[in-house]
C-alpha cells in the first residue's frame, strides 16, 4: 500500500500543468532560478515557489543556493528517465491532440537535450550512424558498445574511463521520432564532446540545440537529418546530409546509410 501511495503522490505532482511545465523546462539539464521557471510556466513567482517546494520535498528536483539565488535542477537521472518515458507514452500511446506547428516546436523536434544527452532527429541520426557502422547495438533489452565502437569513441575524445554508477550505454525512446537515441554515460559524453568542439550550441532559455557552421555539410554521405529548422545558424540546407568535420579522427567513417533513415 505504501508503494501505491507513493505512486499516487508522484503522479499528482507531475500531473499539475504548472509543475509539469517546470519539470519539462528542467529536462534541458540546466539549473534554473525560480524566477526563470515562473516565467516559463507563466505563473507568478509566489505560486512557482509553492510548486517548487513540493517538487523538492518529493525529491523530484534538487535545489542549490548560491548567494541570494536558488538554482533548481532535476534530482537524478532516474527522475529524468521517468519524465522522458512519460513523454514518450504521451506522444505514442495517447490519442494525438491537434496542436499548431511552431518554429519552437520544430526546433525541439530537430535537436534538443534530453536531460544530459542529445535527442530529436539529430540524436536519433547519430545513434543510427553509430549502429550502422557496428559501433553500438541498441534494442529494447538495452544498449551495448562494441570493441570497435569503444575504440572510435575514445579516439573521438570521450572520457569513458572514469568510474560511475550510471548505466554505460542505454537506448532512450525518442518521443518525437519514436525511435532510439543514445543515453547513459556514452550519451552524456557524446553531447558534451560535441559541445566542447562547438559543433552544437544550447538554445537560450530552451532545450533546443543549434548546429553550428563547425559541423560541415557534405552532399553525398553522412548523417541524414532532412530539413533543418535552424538554417540561419548552420551551413546545412534542406534535404542535405550533415557530417562530422575532419578533426582529430572525429569523423564517423563513410559507409552505408544509417538504418531507418531515408
Amino acid at each position: 500500500m505504501a508503494a501505491a501511495a507513493n505512486l499516487v503522490e508522484v503522479a499528482a505532482l507531475v500531473g499539475d500543468t504548472a509543475r509539469a511545465t517546470i519539470l519539462a523546462a528542467l529536462m534541458g539539464g540546466q539549473s534554473l532560478t525560480g524566477s526563470e521557471l515562473a516565467f516559463l510556466a507563466r505563473i507568478s513567482r509566489p505560486t512557482a515557489s509553492e510548486h517548487l517546494a513540493k517538487l523538492v520535498a518529493a525529491r523530484l528536483i534538487a535545489v542549490t543556493r548560491k548567494r541570494r539565488y536558488c538554482y533548481y535542477r532535476i534530482a537524478s537521472s532516474l527522475v529524468a528517465q521517468m519524465l522522458e518515458s512519460m513523454k514518450a507514452v504521451a506522444a505514442i500511446e495517447v490519442p494525438p491532440r491537434h496542436t499548431p506547428r511552431s518554429s519552437q516546436a520544430e526546433a525541439l523536434r530537430f535537436a534538443r537535450t534530453c536531460y544530459d544527452h542529445l535527442a530529436g532527429r539529430l540524436g536519433v541520426a547519430i545513434a543510427d550512424a553509430l549502429a550502422a557502422r557496428g559501433y553500438v547495438i541498441l534494442s529494447a533489452e538495452g544498449g551495448e558498445v562494441t570493441d570497435a565502437g569503444l575504440r572510435f569513441l575514445l579516439a573521438f575524445g570521450l572520457d569513458l574511463g572514469s568510474r560511475s554508477k550510471r548505466i554505460f550505454c542505454r537506448p532512450c525512446l525518442d518521443w518525437s521520432e519514436r525511435r532510439y537515441h543514445i543515453a547513459g554515460l556514452v550519451g552524456t559524453h557524446l553531447w558534451r564532446r560535441c559541445e566542447e568542439l562547438n559543433w552544437l550550441v544550447r538554445g537560450r532559455d530552451s532545450r533546443t540545440v543549434r548546429v553550428t557552421s563547425a559541423w560541415t555539410c557534405r552532399p553525398a554521405r553522412g548523417i541524414r537529418l532532412g530539413p533543418c529548422p535552424t538554417r540561419a545558424d548552420t551551413t546545412a540546407t534542406a534535404g542535405q546530409p550533415i557530417d562530422l568535420p575532419r578533426r582529430k579522427r572525429a569523423v564517423i567513417p563513410s559507409g552505408r546509410e544509417p538504418a531507418g533513415e531515408k
